[in-house]
């Protein structure tokens, strides 16, 4: 089994006035595209999901598929607040002919984990021919899923790993634990690539790749070399990047404007980056473009 994979999560571009854009959106694909990444998640958090109407969700889920299949795998989230419009978007994104999905917990209200498994329940069944990944982010959704419950959730038809947002590496190990060998996790700390093949992760889902993938490139080579040296460097370099960006899609939205990247702006609550923020973006963008 392949590990130290990194996949991008993909941001998505808006206009100025918060609509959609879909040409910005598809040159942040593109760029992806050329990246070397194993694969992408997109419309989950970092593609500002919950903003987006079902109408846009269509389009750039086509999009997406377009864009990136030729290149690397393709998981669409197709997580909700609801049981209902999850089917939703599992239906959506079959029709766009995806091959993998990603479920976030329902959100905003507290579920119980009999309340979980019969949305994740629903969710694989409806998932027939699709390769699922449960997704956890309790900082974001309110919800969290035990070692306990990851252990039935990976019995589940279609259920073939997880992601693991906002948690420690000793929680993705505990996971690990309790799960079958082939079952895959990924972590969504950016900077753990090089760590969390000792936690029992096959690599990162990671938003600063999107703009950065060069040095989460150069860190999975020098870890595969087994050069020391190499390794400090590109860990140094993966923590620059990560320290610019920060997870946040409007430093995202700017870098990509230091790099020539259409990338629009953001649609939710998001603060600009000040101007020393953008400074430290520059110099990332100098060094480890």
């Amino acid at each position: 089994m392949k590990t130290r994979e990194i996949l991008t999560a993909v941001p998505v571009a808006f206009h100025p006035d918060g609509a959609l854009d879909l040409a910005g959106s598809r040159e942040i694909l593109r760029f992806v595209a050329q990246s070397g990444n194993e694969g992408a998640l997109v419309l989950g958090t970092t593609g500002e999901f919950p903003s987006l109407s079902f109408e846009e969700r269509s389009a750039l889920v086509e999009a997406s598929i377009e864009e990136l299949s030729p290149h690397m795998r393709v998981i669409v989230h197709v997580g909700s607040a609801s049981t209902y419009q999850a089917l939703q978007c599992v239906a959506q994104a079959k029709a766009a002919g995806a091959t993998e999905i990603a479920v976030l917990t329902p959100y905003y209200l507290k579920a119980t984990d009999a309340a979980l498994l019969e949305y994740f329940t629903a969710v694989s069944n409806a998932a027939d021919g699709l390769d699922m990944y449960i997704y956890v982010f309790r900082a974001v959704s309110g919800n969290f899923v035990s070692a306990d419950l990851m252990a039935t959730l990976a019995q589940l038809p279609n259920v073939v790993g997880a992601k693991i947002s906002d948690e420690t590496l000793e929680q993705v190990a505990a996971y690990r634990a309790v799960v079958p060998a082939e079952f895959l996790l990924y972590t969504g700390s950016d900077r753990d690539l090089g760590r969390a093949e000792a936690y029992g992760a096959q690599g990162v889902i990671s938003g600063v790749s999107s703009v950065f993938p060069k040095p989460f490139r150069a860190l999975a080579a020098a870890h595969a070399g087994q050069d020391a040296a190499e390794i400090s460097a590109a860990q140094t370099a993966v923590d620059a990047v990560v320290d610019a960006i920060a997870g946040n899609m409007g430093r995202m939205k700017a870098a990509y404007k230091i790099l020539g990247i259409n990338g629009g702006t953001t649609r939710m609550a998001i603060e600009a980056p000040t101007t020393a923020v953008l400074a430290q973006i520059e110099d990332a963008a100098a060094l480890y473009r």
